[in-house]
């Protein structure tokens, strides 16, 4: 299938590693120019030199209005933008002091609200636009281990579907994905040390994980980020022209909801 992505700029933000990374791999593999992003020159130039095709890269922290003002100084206008910066942490809810609610927030959802804002208008003008929120399934089912996590990624999903309900007939789509527990850099950090606190193998956590953290998967493992990025750059594609403000799961069957 041509996806209809050779010649478009596209950005993913926060993509040295990760989803983010897989996403932009193959948005290049499909013929798109495309810029990395991430906090670091080091981890930029690496990301880039490992993928093929059209690429360049930005460092840029996109947390602060700061970074996000470097980043539409070298990058003006885009095709794609995908909004996949974001951190996660397990901390109990009473634990969670005033600062990382905020911190939270402003990394996971007004980083892409800010950048949003900024390409959106030239995507209307030329009729044709890609916006992409990597939210997550915890977005729906809140984790009790995280709740600051699982809100900013509710409010990912509310921010794409009042985008696009915002711009209707425009020719340019908002959606959001929801991954479930994907086997990225950071997740696989915490499997490891996970399992040297409890003297288990990653494959015993792992399957652990899916018995009692998440025992409605139905793939029971941890998904890959490339399983990810299949369904993100198929949304960023003109065969998916007809797919707008709609909530994209992706997570293996955590959520048990048919809505």
């Amino acid at each position: 299938m041509d996806l209809g992505l050779r010649d478009k700029i596209a950005l993913v933000t926060g993509s040295t590693a990760g989803i983010g990374f897989a996403i932009a791999k193959l948005l290049a593999k499909e013929g798109a120019f495309v810029y990395v992003n991430g906090r670091t020159e080091e981890r930029v130039k690496k990301a880039v030199g490992e993928i093929e095709g059209e690429v360049d890269g930005i460092a840029a922290d996109l947390t602060t209005a700061e970074g996000a003002k470097k980043l539409f100084e070298r990058v003006p206008q885009v095709d794609i933008l995908v909004n996949n910066l974001g951190i996660f942490e397990a901390k109990p809810f009473l634990e969670i002091e005033d600062s990382e609610w905020t911190r939270f927030f402003e990394a996971n959802v007004l980083s892409g609200i800010r950048v949003t804002r900024h390409y959106l208008p030239h995507m209307l003008e030329k009729k044709w636009g890609r916006v992409l929120f990597i939210s997550s399934e915890s977005g729906l089912q809140i984790p009790a281990e995280m709740v600051h996590y699982g809100m900013t990624k509710t409010a990912q999903i509310a921010v794409a579907r009042g985008i696009a309900e915002s711009f209707p007939a425009s020719g340019v789509t908002v959606n959001s994905v929801l991954p479930g527990p994907t086997a990225s850099e950071g997740v696989g950090v915490f499997v490891e040390d996970l399992a040297k606190q409890q003297g288990k193998t990653k494959e015993e956590v792992e399957k652990s994980f899916f018995e009692h953290a998440r025992p409605t998967s139905l793939i029971k493992r941890f998904e890959t980020i490339e399983e990810v990025a299949n369904m993100a750059v198929y949304l960023c594609s003109e065969a998916a022209s007809a797919t707008t403000g709609a909530a994209v799961r992706v997570e293996g069957g955590i959520v048990k909801s048919i809505a």
